[in-house]
């Protein structure tokens, strides 16, 4: 058989059984990986991809070798669900740097976490003075929790008794120029409604549309392909 079309089949096979193995895992942002998972995620790419190109070997033994890594993956999943103390083992835990302003420099040489690295991640959190800082931990996959002094807080409606109404989830009604016909009818509305309001904005068409989506106040919000914002700051 053709090189090529050898490539293109255990392609195929590589690309399904990783998409099954990886939905099977479970989804998880790469933002919060651990360590450990991403490791194992690059071990099993690696496994794909070489079961897809290497065509000096037979394409069993790397799919084994697939399922074997993807499984105890899984266990290790399950037994750390049952066992906290294998996930600690395994992820870490979190670690406390920051405790009332003061910066805990002992936990920065045990982790081997930079002053560099903690100062970049505060100011992600939108932490420029230390000094306003109650805690700071490091997660395990990462990133930096901040909690403010209560001082330095911001102020929520529910500090200052103020009632706010209940803001959901909004309704995608048309979508890359389509129409959710379904999304119409979970907001008991229908066709004709939708065009109305798209006829009375001035569009013809639904196609015209990029994304359209209605909140739960019953506000109907548009984007449209062509958009003018863009033209008038390049006029």
């Amino acid at each position: 058989m053709n090189e090529t079309y050898v490539v293109i089949v255990r392609g195929v096979i590589g690309f399904l059984s990783l998409l099954i193995f990886t939905r099977f895992l479970g989804k998880q942002q790469v933002s919060q990986l651990t360590l450990f998972e991403y490791v194992l995620g690059i071990t099993i790419g690696s496994m794909a991809s070489t079961l897809t190109t290497d065509l000096s070997s037979a394409a069993w033994p790397h799919w084994v070798g697939l399922l074997v890594w993807s499984s105890l993956v899984y266990l290790v999943q399950l037994l750390a669900i049952r066992f906290p103390k294998i996930s600690q083992y395994i992820n870490g835990k979190p670690e406390v740097l920051i405790v009332n302003g003061k910066i805990l420099e002992g936990t920065l040489r045990k982790i081997r976490y930079s002053l560099f690295d903690l100062l970049e991640q505060l100011r992600v959190n939108n932490i420029f003075d230390i000094s306003q800082v109650e805690f700071a931990i490091l997660e395990t996959n990462g990133k930096l929790t901040v909690l403010k002094k209560s001082q330095f807080q911001a102020l929520t409606p529910n500090d200052m008794s103020i009632p706010t109404g209940y803001q959901g989830l909004s309704t995608e009604l048309i979508y890359n120029g389509v129409v959710m016909e379904h999304n119409l009818q979970k907001v008991n509305l229908n066709r004709r409604w939708l065009d109305s309001q798209l006829k009375t904005r001035g569009i013809k068409n639904p196609q015209e549309v990029y994304l359209a989506m209605l909140n739960t106040s019953g506000e109907l919000y548009i984007d449209l392909y062509k958009d003018h914002v863009y033209n008038n700051m390049n006029s």
